[in-house]
């Protein structure tokens, strides 16, 4: 019931911030609750598969997918998970603490880019790429890449995923938010199969965090509309920074 209700009080934070928090369910696990890292990083990983459904069919509805550039993305991206999950197993314990921390940080500075320079990546970014070869390539950078990064660290990778969709694959901001969605859906299956066929994945422990956090996720989401859109960009980009924080420390 403890990590539970820790898992709720976070789900209402992550619920209002609009972020996806599998950096801060893998430092409350490891350092409050004493959970081995590469057991957080697969129970993160599979959670993500529950937490993006609902919103994955959200944007769906209102057209913000590019079903096809997502499917392309997410399947190397499932490939790149898949095997990051199976590098993980061999990075040593204490180092994986500084590497996943490592990215959280990298991540709050690729959200910083996303939220205060994204106009400049769209002017950049050009027309969405319609030819099938040069689409496969660059999708295939994008998906592998991003896989490999989620996959390893237990991370949503969603920064990185939709930096890629604006800046290599020219979708809209719409398209870039809503298509991320689709393309974590693989990369977070593939990456959980893997570390369940490593046995780091605790399925007690994944229901205890989905309870928590996507309870609180729908209850912090009603505050969201109160808040300032400045405090809002700031609160999002502090949140993987505080995550990582937490791992350093503990």
């Amino acid at each position: 019931m403890a990590i539970a209700l820790t898992m709720f009080v976070m789900g209402i934070l992550l619920g209002f911030v609009g972020a996806g928090g599998s950096g801060f369910i893998i430092a409350i696990l490891t350092v409050l609750f004493g959970v081995p890292i590469h057991t957080a990083l697969g129970t993160s990983l599979a959670a993500m598969v529950f937490t993006t459904m609902s919103g994955a069919y959200s944007h769906f509805r209102q057209g913000n997918i590019s079903v096809r550039t997502g499917l392309i993305v997410g399947g190397f991206g499932a490939v790149g998970s898949y095997l990051g999950s199976k590098t993980a197993g061999w990075i040593p314990v204490h180092s994986l603490h500084w590497l996943t921390a490592g990215m959280l940080f990298l991540s709050a500075v690729i959200l910083v880019i996303r939220l205060f320079m994204v106009q400049k990546i769209i002017e950049n970014s050009g027309r969405e790429i319609t030819r099938n070869t040069l689409l496969i390539k660059k999708a295939a950078i994008v998906g592998l890449s991003s896989g490999i990064l989620a996959g390893t660290f237990g991370i949503g990778s969603a920064p990185f995923i939709q930096i890629g969709l604006l800046a290599v694959l020219g979708l809209s901001i719409q398209q870039s938010v809503g298509t991320t969605m689709l393309v974590i859906l693989p990369i977070a299956l593939a990456g959980g199969i893997g570390y369940y066929s490593e046995g780091y994945l605790n399925f007690v422990l994944l229901v205890q965090v989905l309870a928590g956090t996507m309870i609180g996720s729908y209850v912090g989401a009603k505050f969201t509309n109160y808040a300032p859109q400045g405090f809002l960009k700031g609160a999002m980009v502090l949140t993987p920074v505080a995550a990582g924080a937490v791992m350093l420390i503990g």
